[in-house]
């Protein structure tokens, strides 16, 4: 269906503006507590005393597995009964959990807390991704996700200047409770703001047991990613896990394929450009991770900058981003994006390059170091995942965004788990494990891994000069979504 007769559907009349704004700041919000805590924890643990840290990783660990194993379900379930009910419903999840964590007596309501909350932002994501882009007009698609990607990304790294700053003043529960007055604001303004009658698809609620599978698979994997390394690759909890999660999602892909109401919308990875964007969007979230990952713990370790000194020095990463998503927003040919997002995955190695350099030594060197390896980061990220957004988001019909999106979404966690694995395992398998030495071998790998997504990147300009078939169901990216039968 195309995006005209979407709108014949739900005639009334918004400001996608607006839309934009609040959706933005909901999925903000939702990637915000993912990172926000983690400096948190030698303040929980002295609240919580004789808590071990195997339970403390799961504080943060509990968010990412239910977030990851969430997204793709979450987003057809909005698809069928309207992204605004899920939104709303999601939102409201959200604020409740943020409550339950400020308030958690123990350890274990703040770990089973964070399961919810990361279940609730889970299906706000897809859902606001996809109320953006059914009410964004389709020439400004682009434009509405570098926005929207700027703000998400910005929160990755805003997460730990603004969690130092808050437990610095309040302690760690105001972590939690800076969401009431913020996400209670926002929920208000969605049930005011939002279209009523951009209703779901009326279609069938997804497959249960499929639904089940996945996502009980998508945690397994996730779950078994994240522990890995401290339960070791070789336990039978990282192998039962990781190998049953694989199982489950196998098993949820195949019966999604002959399913009346499947529980993963197989029929949009017959786009070649949609299959390519999540590839190279996996193998970027990857790097990206482990970056997020080891550059404040470099700072911390190897050159013993202060909690503030560190957060300042990370926005330059964040701005750099911002500026790079909102300059590939207002690209709009499909063969710029392409080109553009090459030269942001091999300005991404470029940057690693330069962290894996002795640049990079054991004395503090921000300018020569720090700021021109952040500027070229962070800008090459914002670049290349704008655009993969975008073209991804451009294969998908309009009645399948918030389903289509959600996968897209899921392949970003978990290439993120993957890159957090593999920056775990690299350091500890290095002969002086937290050494600068053992950081660097970490950027190496990035860099590698930077320029095999830049040369799978590369194969979309073929696809893009290969003619459509007629009958075909892949979408054409440049004129917009598919159709739908």
């Amino acid at each position: 269906m195309s995006d005209s007769a979407e709108r014949t559907r739900n005639p009334e009349k918004v400001d996608p503006a607006r839309v934009l704004a609040l959706c933005s700041g909901a999925s903000f919000m939702a990637f915000l507590d993912l990172s926000i805590i983690s400096i948190a924890f030698p303040d929980i643990l002295d609240d919580f005393p004789g808590t071990s840290l195997n339970t403390m990783t799961w504080i943060l660990s509990g968010y990412s597995v239910m977030l990851a194993a969430v997204l793709t379900l979450a987003g057809r379930i909005a698809d069928s009964v309207g992204r605004r009910t899920v939104f709303l419903w999601s939102l409201a999840a959200f604020t409740a959990s943020s409550l339950v964590c400020a308030l958690a007596p123990s350890v274990g309501w703040l770990v089973a807390a964070r399961f919810v909350q990361g279940g609730a932002a889970g299906g706000m994501i897809p859902a606001a991704l996809g109320l953006i882009l059914s009410t964004t007009p389709r020439e400004r698609i682009a434009r509405a996700v570098g926005t929207w990607s700027a703000v998400a990304g910005f929160s990755a790294v805003f997460g730990p200047a603004a969690g130092g700053l808050l437990l610095r003043a309040f302690g760690w529960r105001s972590v939690f409770y800076v969401n009431l007055p913020l996400c209670g604001a926002m929920l208000i303004a969605a049930v005011v703001m939002l279209p009523r009658q951009l209703r779901g698809t009326g279609d069938r609620l997804p497959d249960a047991v499929g639904s089940v599978a996945l996502a009980l698979g998508i945690a397994g994997v996730v779950s078994a990613l994240t522990e890995g390394d401290a339960w070791g690759w070789g336990d039978v909890r990282t192998i039962g896990l990781g190998g049953a999660g694989i199982a489950l999602v196998v098993g949820a892909v195949l019966r999604s394929r002959t399913h009346r109401a499947p529980a993963l919308e197989t029929t949009v990875w017959r786009s070649p450009v949609f299959r390519t964007a999540n590839v190279g969007l996996g193998l970027l979230n990857m790097t990206m991770y482990a970056w997020m990952l080891a550059a404040p713990l470099f700072a911390a370790d190897i050159w013993h900058w202060s909690v503030l000194e560190t957060a300042g020095a990370l926005s330059v990463g964040a701005v750099s981003s911002m500026v790079g998503s909102l300059a590939a927003g207002r690209l709009t040919r499909p063969a710029a994006q392409v080109k553009v997002t090459v030269l942001g995955a091999l300005s991404f190695a470029g940057s690693n390059a330069i962290w894996a350099s002795s640049l990079f030594g054991s004395t503090p060197n921000f300018w020569g170091a720090w700021l021109p390896a952040a500027i070229l980061g962070g800008g090459g990220l914002g670049l290349a995942i704008t655009c993969l957004s975008t073209m991804a988001a451009g294969t998908v019909p309009p009645l399948k965004f918030a389903g289509g999106l959600g996968m897209t979404l899921t392949v970003r966690q978990v290439g993120g788990a993957i890159g957090v694995a593999g920056f775990a395992s690299i350091t500890a398998s290095s002969a002086d494990p937290g050494s600068v030495s053992s950081f660097h071998h970490v950027y190496v790998a990035a860099m590698i891994v930077n320029i095999v997504g830049a040369l799978v990147i590369c194969t979309m300009l073929r696809t893009l000069r290969t003619p459509r078939p007629s009958g075909t169901d892949a979408a054409p990216v440049a004129d917009g979504a598919a159709p739908v039968s």
